[in-house]
């Protein structure tokens, strides 16, 4: 870690030498370049030359218990090394936690589908369940959520349901919502009071653009077809919903939430994106070697990740063993909770494996 810090600040140094020349200055593209990788590197180099100074600290304190004799001096200088110590070990895991490998996903809006699984008609009213707490869950982040498909049932729930929550980092804070989740309560549609068990799946992908993701217009079929519904005037007399199929992968995707055919196309296609991007990032992941693999993250999403128990009032995330009695609080949106201890918990998988970011990536070097 203390090369990869070194080189950077070499590599910081020579940033600032070249922005102070006139003829820098005089070339925007370049300048602006420097900036964005100046900007990149300040904030470790803010903490590595605290940190440094603090070793030097260290260093000082010890050379001054070991040649002074003077009884206050000594009391001074054991507790200027106690403090310069502790600030070093401090600073070391700020230093540790800033060199981790950002997710370059992590800006990124998401699609969201929850599916029902195990269960019937109370997987499916489960499945609603969720989709209201990350609606009230994107509201105190200020995400935006917009429908894309649903296919509701008559009890209110969803057999599924897809939708966009856009805003800055939505995948950052969704991505470990993946898999599935399950829940166990007296259903509404049990007269026996019996507990029942269920399950709805998540899966969070992130949105793709045009230039992450080719489509080949020959690999669609292009569907319109009438959109349906819990019923009103629009429902079912207009062919405005629009459903593709990608012929190469059998990706089918269907939009029926606005009433103009185009605006349905083109959430269809950024649906269609994201499902052709989740499936390159999954490829490139398979690459990764599996010990150095972070084992909170996206995982698999045949894994059930959460329960959700009514009769204790009980929530508890299987990957990390985080039990919290506050279920409704929870499902009202209040979930950062368990987002930030799954983040937490990722970034000490990344710290144990070893993991640090390249401060000092080839193509930006002169």
């Amino acid at each position: 870690m203390l090369e990869k810090l070194n080189e950077a600040e070499e590599r910081f140094r020579a940033i600032e030498e070249e922005l102070s020349r006139p003829e820098t200055m005089t070339d925007i593209e370049r300048y602006a370049a420097l900036m964005k990788e100046r900007a990149l590197l300040a904030p470790v180099m803010e903490t590595f030359r605290a940190y440094k100074k603090a070793v030097s600290d260290a260093e000082d304190a010890r050379k001054l218990l070991e040649l002074e004799t003077d009884p206050e001096l000594l009391e001074l200088a054991d507790e200027e090394l106690k403090t310069a110590k502790a600030d070093a070990v401090r600073l070391e895991e700020e230093l540790k936690i800033k060199l981790l490998p950002k997710d370059p996903l992590d800006e990124k809006n998401v699609v969201v589908e929850i599916r029902a699984g195990a269960g019937g008609d109370e997987a499916a009213l489960f499945a609603g369940v969720l989709y209201r707490m990350y609606c009230m869950y994107a509201d105190l982040r200020r995400y935006k959520t917009e429908v894309v498909s649903m296919n509701e049932t008559g009890l209110g729930g969803y057999r599924e349901i897809t939708f966009l929550v856009t805003g800055t980092g939505a995948y950052s804070r969704f991505k470990y919502e993946s898999g599935v989740h399950r829940v166990q309560r007296v259903p509404e549609t049990e007269s026996s009071g019996r507990i029942h068990t269920s399950t709805a799946t998540v899966a969070v992908l992130p949105e793709a653009e045009d230039v992450e993701v080719e489509i080949n217009p020959a690999d669609l079929e292009i569907e319109t077809i009438k959109s349906s519904g819990a019923g009103g005037q629009h429902v079912n007399k207009t062919e405005s919903a629009i459903r593709l199929l990608h012929k190469p992968t059998g990706i089918v995707v269907e939009c029926q939430d606005e009433r103009s055919q185009y605006k349905n196309r083109d959430k269809a296609m950024k649906i269609l994106r994201a499902k052709l991007f989740d499936i390159k990032t999954r490829e490139q992941n398979e690459k990764i070697a599996s010990e150095r693999r972070s084992q909170v993250g996206t995982g698999d999403r045949s894994e059930r990740i959460r329960t959700y128990n009514f009769p204790q009032g009980r929530v508890t995330d299987h990957r990390i063993g985080l039990t919290l009695y506050s279920i409704e609080t929870l499902l009202n949106g209040n979930i950062d909770g368990i987002i930030d201890a799954l983040a937490t918990a990722d970034t000490a998988e990344k710290l144990k494996n070893g993991e640090f970011a390249d401060l000092t990536p080839k193509g930006a070097r002169t």
